[in-house]
């Protein structure tokens, strides 16, 4: 029982040194400043938007209410309470908050600068996005999320079609990036075509490591076991004796 519980101490303790921690946070954007614009009238704790950007933070329930206001007044998105097709329903992730980005104005990213990257490892982003489109213009749009992470090539989710005045519902994606740098600026742009102005949507971000560990883990993990089995040789020795 004891060799038992020993080798598994030693199997956690070297997976657990191969999970370096990183400064990742606030990936359902709870912690706020309230609806509006990023970086025009709220703020994102964690996340910024480059000088200009056209995103908006949102409240579950209140994206065709009219409490929404940027740099050029309301920002309601189509809804059923402003005479969309469909309700906005909530994020999957159930915290409460999303992000609407516009794809075809002003278009930059939403951004966070994350530390304690190990360069070479595997890094897996989660999220759930959907598409609208601000009230009061009409047409169908085709939009796409497109996310990087530092110089690695950006990832794009599928192009959808969302029908003038609706929303699409929610979908999840995840792609993975490998560290080039111990930092590293994670980045999410939406893209999205005429007539404007089409909103895509973001909720639930996730930014997890890897899990298999690394080589320095597994050489811990081979010398605790080898010290393990020394023991128990010089155990079965001296009962033998």
């Amino acid at each position: 029982m004891k060799f038992t519980a020993l080798i598994a101490a030693a199997s956690a303790l070297a997976l657990a040194a191969s999970a370096h921690a990183n400064s990742f946070t606030n990936g359902d954007f709870s912690s706020n400043g309230g609806n509006g614009q990023v970086g025009y009238n709220t703020t994102i704790t964690s996340w910024y938007v480059p000088s200009g950007g056209y995103t908006f933070l949102y409240a579950d329930g209140t994206a065709d209410t009219g409490v929404t206001v940027g740099q050029y007044g309301n920002n309601d998105l189509w809804g059923l309470n402003n005479g969309g097709l469909d309700a906005i329903t909530s994020p999957p992730d159930g915290a409460g908050q999303f992000i609407a980005q516009d794809g075809d104005f002003q278009v930059q990213p939403l951004d966070q600068d994350i530390t304690g990257l190990t360069v070479g490892k595997t890094y897996t982003v989660g999220f759930d996005y959907a598409y609208a489109q601000q009230s009061g213009f009409n047409g169908d749009t085709i939009q796409y999320w497109a996310v990087s992470l530092g110089s690695s090539p950006a990832q794009d989710t599928p192009a959808l079609t969302n029908p003038s005045h609706g929303f699409t519902g929610w979908f999840s994606d995840s792609f993975s990036f490998v560290a080039n740098s111990s930092s590293e600026t994670l980045s999410f742009l939406a893209n999205g075509n005429l007539p404007v102005p089409p909103f895509a949507l973001l909720a639930g971000v996730t930014f997890t490591p890897d899990t298999v560990p690394e080589p320095a883990a597994w050489a811990t993990m081979i010398l605790g076991l080898a010290g393990l089995g020394a023991m128990a040789r010089r155990r079965r020795a001296a009962v033998a004796a």
